[in-house]
C-alpha cells in the first residue's frame, strides 16, 4: 500500500508476562480494549483480520480460529477472515486491513492471538517448526548435531549460523551480541506489558545456558503467550487528527531463491522507493530480533548502520529510548517484550502507536515523529518466508 494514510484509531495488547489466560479470554481483551481506545461497538467493525500460527496443534482449532475465540465479542454479523503466516500473521493481518480500509467505510480490527504455553514443550516446538517447508525441515533436523544444538532448535540452528556469519564476516563479538539482549531487557523492564520484567547484565547473557553454538538462553526469544490488537480506519471515515498514520505498507515473500537477509534488504529497498523516504528518516524502528545478534544483522540488512556498525553502536548504548539517535526495540522487542507468533507484527505496531501519541510511560522516546515496524515469518530453503514492513507517523495536535 502507497495510496492513502490510514488511521490507527485504536490498540490494544495484552500482558505477555501470563499463562494463565486462554485464547478466547485474551482475543476478547485484546479486542475490547483496541475498541474502547477508539470509541467504538463491537457491531461498528467492518471486518476483523485474525492471525494465528500455532492452534491447530496446541489449542486443537484448526480453522475458523477468529470465529470461535470472538464468540463472545460482541461482533454480530461482522465478516472474520483467518490468516496463518507463521511468525508474520500479524504483519500480515494489518496489511490486509490497511488495503481493506482503503475501500471500506467502516474501521477494520486486525487482531493476533497466541497460546503457546501449553505445558507441551515438543509440541509447541513443532508449531514453531511449521513455519518451515517439511521436506527442509527433515532434512535440517537429519543434520542437527546435539552437541552444537542442545535445545533442539533448528530454528535457533538457523538463527546460529547467521550470528556465526556476522561475527566472521563483520567482526561482530559476542559482547556486542549480548548487549542487544540487555538493552532489550531494560527496555523490556520499562514496559509493565512485556514477558520478560528484568534487566541483564552482558556478562548474565553471556554466562546463561547454550541454546545453539554461540546464543545463549538470554539471546533469544521464548514461548510467549499474548495478543495485540490494532482498529485502522480508511479515507471515508473521520479520524481525530491526534491518531497515527500508516503511511506505507509493503509486503514481500520469499521462495528459497534469495539468502533471509537479502530478502530483507530487497523488501526495505521497495519501501523506501515507494514511500520515497530511507531509514533517516525514522526515529525509532521495532523490528524482529527472534534472537539478539539477528538485531544487529537486521539493521544492517534495513540499511540502518553501515556493515559492521550495528553491534559497536549497540554496546556504546547508542539505540537505546535514552540516546539521542535512532532507538531500536524500545517495547523490548521479541527478545524481551515477548513473541507470540501471530500476534508479534501487531504488537510491534501498537508499540509505535504507543510511542507516537506520546504513551509509553518511562520508555517514551522523546520528539518521536516517525516508526518503522518490521515482521518476517517463515523461512524458505534460507529464505524468509515472509516480511512485512510499515512504516506509521504520528498525527497532528
Amino acid at each position: 500500500m502507497t495510496g492513502p494514510e490510514i488511521a490507527i484509531v485504536g490498540t490494544g495488547m495484552t500482558d505477555m508476562s501470563r499463562r494463565d489466560l486462554s485464547p478466547e479470554t485474551m482475543a476478547y481483551q485484546a479486542t475490547h480494549e483496541a475498541l474502547a481506545d477508539a470509541g467504538l461497538t463491537p457491531d461498528e467493525l467492518g471486518l476483523v483480520i485474525f492471525a494465528n500460527a500455532t492452534a491447530g496443534r496446541l489449542n486443537d482449532q484448526a480453522c475458523v480460529r477468529g470465529q470461535s475465540w470472538l464468540r463472545k465479542a460482541g461482533l454480530s454479523d461482522v465478516p472474520v477472515i483467518n490468516v496463518d503466516n507463521s511468525c508474520a500473521g500479524g504483519s500480515s493481518a494489518l496489511h490486509l486491513a490497511t488495503m481493506a480500509a482503503v475501500a471500506s467505510d467502516r474501521p477494520v480490527l486486525a487482531l493476533g492471538v497466541e497460546k503457546m504455553w501449553t505445558g507441551n514443550r515438543a509440541e509447541t516446538m513443532a508449531g514453531i517448526e511449521d513455519g518451515l517447508p517439511a521436506d527442509y525441515r527433515h532434512d535440517l533436523h537429519d543434520r542437527r548435531h546435539a552437541d552444537e544444538n542442545p535445545a533442539g532448535s533448528i530454528l535457533m540452528g538457523l538463527n546460529n549460523g547467521w550470528a556465526q556469519r556476522i561475527m566472521d564476516e563483520r567482526g561482530v563479538t559476542a559482547r556486542q551480541m549480548a548487549a542487544a539482549a540487555v538493552k532489550a531487557f531494560n527496555h523490556s523492564a520499562r514496559n509493565p506489558l512485556a514477558q520478560c520484567q528484568r534487566t541483564a547484565t552482558i556478562e548474565e547473557v553471556l554466562a546463561s545456558p547454550q541454546v545453539a553454538g554461540v546464543l545463549t538462553r538470554l539471546m533469544c526469544s521464548s514461548f510467549t503467550d499474548g495478543a495485540a490488537a490494532v482498529v485502522v480506519a480508511g479515507p471515508a471515515i473521520s479520524a481525530a487528527p491526534s491518531s497515527p498514520r500508516i503511511i506505507g505498507s509493503v509486503a514481500r515473500s520469499g521462495n528459497g531463491l534469495l539468502d533471509y537477509h537479502d530478502r530483507l534488504r530487497q523488501a526495505a529497498e521497495a519501501a523506501w522507493e515507494a514511500w520515497g523516504m530511507g531509514p533517516d528518516d525514522f526515529d525509532l524502528v521495532e523490528l524482529h530480533d527472534a534472537t539478539a545478534p539477528e538485531e544487529l544483522y537486521a539493521l544492517e540488512s534495513l540499511g540502518f548502520f553501515p556493515l559492521g556498525e550495528a553491534g559497536p553502536a549497540t554496546e556504546a548504548g547508542c539505540t537505546g529510548v535514552d540516546a539521542p539517535g535512532l532507538v531500536v526495540n524500545a517495547s523490548g522487542g521479541l527478545v524481551g517484550r515477548g513473541h507470540p507468533l501471530g500476534a508479534t507484527g501487531l504488537a510491534q505496531v501498537v508499540e509505535l502507536a504507543a510511542q507516537l501519541r506520546g504513551r509509553a510511560g518511562t520508555r517514551q522516546v522523546r520528539g518521536a515523529r516517525l516508526g518503522l515496524a518490521v515482521n518476517t515469518g517463515g523461512i524458505i530453503e534460507g529464505d524468509a518466508g515472509f516480511v512485512g514492513i510499515h512504516a506509521v507517523r504520528a498525527g497532528s495536535s
